[in-house]
């Protein structure tokens, strides 16, 4: 008996999922994105008991959504619970005469070396679904984690609602406002490398120019992402120096965060603080009217995101 086919008769696979012996596979695949998302090892990164959990949610998995693999546990379960019960009524007739006593332990002789086909039935049910590729938990997994991005690439957006609604109104600081940059790049719809840019791709092309707070890269629209750097001065100067890859060239735009210049003579990276010292009314009133402007036209950033995310998800 192989080591992992052990393991799985030590656990009650359908407790593990909380349902029912008789569920069908649609309750069983619900009961394990439950369960697996509390413990996904991407929101328990230091916990090493969810990771096992996990691993051991995914091992249900398999079994369970493989008619297979399920009939011979389900048969093997059936096989322990007999012999439990033969076991508990031979100790109380033990005392009988040994003719009967003999009779019995041939007869769990019997039922032992069904139990060892048995288990042989499901060892070559489990090598047979790691060949497979265990299509049933790949997809599984990769719908957790479509869900926790876009969980979140959601506190994300929440974070720029929140940052544009305080700039429209005037109660947003210099200090409040982090720099976000929009990065596009060709990508064919059905490049699975994303036109070689992963995170650790972006990551290591941006973080030169200084620290990067977070990343999002869209997993609806292939060649898109937004880069949220710590300082202004980083995000200016990846906007003027980054190009990427010789290959697959970056576009990167301002979509939050841009700095407003004194002057025409002023340098980068100098703003006009919304709580600063204003000269007259007219300086007042330009800044005002040139706030009104990008918010309108951070406004239109986002709703053109969100629209050709909606386009792309009804293409596909």
């Amino acid at each position: 008996m192989s080591g992992k086919a052990k393991d799985i008769l030590q656990m009650d696979l359908y407790g593990l999922l909380g349902v029912e012996s008789t569920a069908t596979t649609k309750e069983i695949k619900k009961a394990y994105r439950q369960k697996a998302l509390t413990c996904h090892p991407d929101k328990n990164p230091d916990n090493p008991k969810a990771v096992e959990l996990f691993h051991q949610l995914s091992q249900a998995l398999e079994v369970l959504t493989d008619a297979a693999a399920r009939a011979a546990y389900d048969k093997i379960c059936a096989a322990k619970k007999q012999a439990e019960e033969r076991n508990r009524k031979l100790d109380d007739k033990r005392k009988k005469i040994k003719l009967d006593l003999e009779a019995r332990e041939r007869q769990a002789e019997a039922h032992y070396q069904e139990e060892v086909q048995n288990t042989r039935t499901l060892e070559e049910e489990i090598a047979r679904l790691r060949e497979e590729g265990s299509r049933q938990l790949e997809e599984e997994q990769r719908l957790i984690r479509e869900q926790i991005q876009r969980e979140r690439e959601a506190q994300l957006e929440q974070t720029g609602d929140y940052l544009q609604r305080s700039s429209e109104f005037g109660r947003c600081s210099k200090s409040s406002v982090t720099p976000k940059l929009k990065l596009k790049w060709k990508c064919k719809k059905d490049d699975e490398t994303n036109g070689g840019y992963s995170q650790d791709v972006l990551l290591r092309l941006l973080q030169k120019y200084g620290d990067v707070l977070n990343m999002i890269v869209s997993s609806k629209k292939k060649g898109s992402a937004v880069v949220e750097f710590a300082t202004v001065r980083a995000a200016e100067l990846a906007v003027k120096n980054e190009t990427g890859l010789s290959g697959s060239p970056l576009k990167i735009s301002w979509l939050e965060g841009k700095p407003v210049f004194d002057s025409p003579a002023s340098q980068p990276g100098h703003f006009v603080s919304s709580q600063g010292p204003l000269s007259n009314e007219r300086d007042y009133e330009s800044v005002v009217m040139m706030r009104m402007r990008q918010a309108a036209e951070r406004q239109k950033i986002i709703e053109q995101m969100q629209r050709e995310d909606e386009e792309e998800a009804a293409r596909s």
